[in-house]
């Protein structure tokens, strides 16, 4: 544990700081798999529309500076070629 109060601080601020991003992380991953499984049902509206909620959220995320904006277009661009190849 750190002995100097500022340093005692910055690990409360981290650690707040972890469970956050923790938080927001894994409703990222909520929102991928509530995709995956509407493309799963072949309702093509419903992937459509958790597709858009999905890269909504990614940008949210970026601004955020909670992924890097590189992942965020990485996992976008993943989701799109998904919906792409199960609308053909």
């Amino acid at each position: 544990m750190a002995n100097i109060k500022s340093a005692e601080k910055r690990a409360r601020i981290a650690e707040k700081n972890r469970l956050r991003n923790k938080a927001y992380k894994s409703a990222m991953k909520t929102k991928i798999k509530n995709f995956e499984q509407a493309l799963n049902t072949d309702d093509q509206g419903a992937a459509e529309a958790q597709l858009k909620e999905v890269s909504r959220y990614l940008d949210k995320l970026v601004s955020k500076n909670i992924i890097h904006k590189k992942l965020a277009a990485r996992k976008k661009s993943r989701l799109y070629k998904k919906l792409k190849i199960t609308a053909s």
